[in-house]
């Protein structure tokens, strides 16, 4: 297990390496210092001085990959290559526009977004699960075709859909919830409980859908039919066998999201004002705060090859088909 971990951490590297060459390329090749300071100053005319101070302000006046002037190890330290691309592999992500630490803002955020996005995924994981088979034990009846229909209209629909009226119902006319805001402790509760709702509604449709295909494709197999046939009942082969072996990709897939939890939910903490990692990013991008945005990215490849290496490693784990070598 331990080589097998050590290899995977191996073919991650290069991958984040590649990311970070490549955010490097955008940010600082495609799309000039001088480019961003002039974007960001947000005047048709403004001055050389303007641009010197804004880039000085920000260590973007250092050369890019070599520094000529320096001496020694400055050479390639006092860069902008070094100081704000290769830092970012110690998490070193240096301050935003406004002059707070990324890094700090990082840790203070991800709680925020974890209290809606873990609640939001195990809950809406049982339920899906729960829904698929329901309609599974009711196959080839109008409960199935029924609750498919709803399930393809439920995955039809915009997730905009579901936080708006959800919002105007529960906030505006009936005032059950705060419409935004964010406490922390216990308070939080209150303004979670509604994002919460609306995720896993929103997500049954796609979710569950998933899920009944692959109980589907379960139900078909050589074993179940073994199961009915030496007189097992319906809910007994449903629930011992096909569950029981439909956990294996259920697992490996519920890993691989994990890690990506962190980051938050993009537009359900916008439009509830939740103060998490995705309205962060949401922020950034709006005000052209490229050390965010850039640290963002690279934090998001992270956490997704986390997420990739943990389902390689679980599966290990479930699958007693699988071996290390």
């Amino acid at each position: 297990m331990t080589a097998y971990l050590l290899r995977r951490l191996l073919y991650a590297v290069p991958i984040l390496i590649g990311v970070n060459l490549l955010t490097f390329a955008l940010f600082f090749l495609v799309n000039t210092p001088d480019d961003m300071a002039r974007l960001h100053l947000g005047v048709k005319r403004v001055t050389p001085e303007a641009v010197q101070k804004w880039k000085a302000e920000r260590g973007y006046d250092k050369p890019l990959l070599f520094n000529a002037g320096a001496a020694g190890l400055a050479k390639v330290s006092d860069t902008i290559f070094f100081r704000h691309s290769l830092a970012m592999f110690a998490f070193r992500f240096g301050a935003s526009d406004d002059g707070r630490d990324i890094a700090g803002e990082i840790k203070t955020r991800m709680w925020p977004s974890l209290a809606i996005a873990l609640p939001t995924f195990v809950i809406g994981l049982a339920v899906d699960i729960s829904v698929a088979l329901i309609l599974l034990f009711f196959r080839r009846t109008y409960v199935e075709w029924t609750g498919v229909v709803a399930l393809v209209a439920m995955m039809s629909v915009s997730s905009l859909f579901y936080i708006i009226g959800g919002q105007y119902l529960f906030a505006k006319v009936w005032q059950l919830a705060p419409i935004s805001g964010y406490q922390d402790g216990f308070n939080a509760a209150r303004f979670v409980w509604l994002p919460i709702l609306i995720g896993v509604v929103g997500g049954i449709g796609a979710g569950a859908r998933w899920y009944r295909t692959l109980f589907l494709e379960e139900a078909g197999k050589d074993y179940v039919r073994t199961a009915r046939a030496k007189g097992l009942s319906e809910a007994r082969v449903l629930f011992r066998h096909i569950l029981k072996n439909g956990m294996v990709p259920i697992l490996t897939g519920a890993v691989a999201v994990f890690p990506l939890l962190f980051m938050g939910s993009l537009i359900m903490e916008s439009f509830f004002g939740i103060p998490g990692l995705g309205s962060y990013t949401i922020d950034a991008i709006n005000a052209q705060d490229f050390a965010i945005v850039r640290a963002m990215v690279f934090l998001g490849a992270v956490l997704y090859i986390a997420g990739l290496i943990l389902t390689d490693v679980s599966y290990t784990l479930v699958d007693p088909r699988v071996r290390l070598r």
